[in-house]
């Protein structure tokens, strides 16, 4: 791990880790999956398109993020409240909420069944239908994901993602269409709640904020309202600082 002088590199956060859930995960639970240029982190990009600056990025930290991503790439930078330099395009923004486990009814589920590699996928036609949010073929590796089935079909799944030292996010919840109403989506959630409380951890999620209607399904299952967020995506330039084309990573 290298340093550079007058700044730390990576290391724990220095806030709650839920204020950085990605950079906390990076670099706690999920350090394996962890990509590094300086001080930035990004997970493998078959697993998960999420980034991760350090809390307070300088110039040198936003030219390694271009190089880690590569000249032009769009990249996602969920729950960053910062400057973006003026070299970057920010192509999306969304407002976002975290909630966090308040007493959440965790139960397993008779019907849910652990999805593994070989249901990928299935998994991902599930996703393609209903858009829950980023899904990857090695997302799977994030944590544990339970999936109900009808007549030997995949019709609504729910997993886990970030991790922050001390808690877990439910990620990828989703139903088919056809199946919806059913409340399979809020069984499996209380599924997955409680395999990531078995493990002495707390569940916690976001959502966009204008989608009342996940806000007060989560609610009315034992959420809270953590803080506001955001979703964010930003465009990396062209060239580099100079002219010169951003290089990429090293092996």
């Amino acid at each position: 791990m290298s340093v550079r002088s007058g700044r730390t590199d990576g290391g724990p956060v220095r806030g709650h880790v839920l204020d950085h859930p990605a950079l906390a995960s990076l670099t706690g639970p999920h350090a394996r999956f962890a990509e590094r240029r300086g001080r930035v982190l990004r997970y493998p990009v078959d697993v998960s398109p999420w980034s991760a600056l350090p809390e307070e990025p300088d110039a040198r930290d936003w030219a390694d993020l271009a190089a880690l991503a590569g000249p032009g790439t769009e990249v996602p930078l969920p729950g960053f409240t910062g400057r973006v330099p003026a070299d970057w395009e920010i192509t999306f923004r969304v407002e976002g909420v975290q909630l966090v486990d308040d007493g959440l009814a965790a139960a397993p589920d008779p019907e849910a069944v652990r999805l593994g590699p070989a249901d990928v996928p299935e998994m991902l036609a599930l996703i393609a239908r209903t858009e829950p949010g980023p899904f990857l073929p090695r997302t799977i590796e994030l944590g544990t994901y339970l999936g109900i089935r009808r007549q030997g079909a995949l019709v609504a799944m729910a997993g886990e993602r970030l991790h922050p030292p001390g808690y877990t996010e439910i990620s990828a919840v989703c139903t088919d269409p056809a199946f919806r109403g059913r409340g399979l989506a809020s069984r499996l959630v209380s599924a997955v709640a409680h395999g990531i409380r078995a493990r002495g951890e707390t569940p916690f999620l976001h959502t966009g904020a204008r989608n009342t209607n996940a806000v007060r399904l989560y609610e009315s299952l034992g959420f809270r309202l953590r803080r506001r967020t955001a979703f964010l995506a930003a465009r990396a330039p062209e060239k580099a600082e100079g002219g010169a084309v951003a290089a990429a990573p090293a092996a």
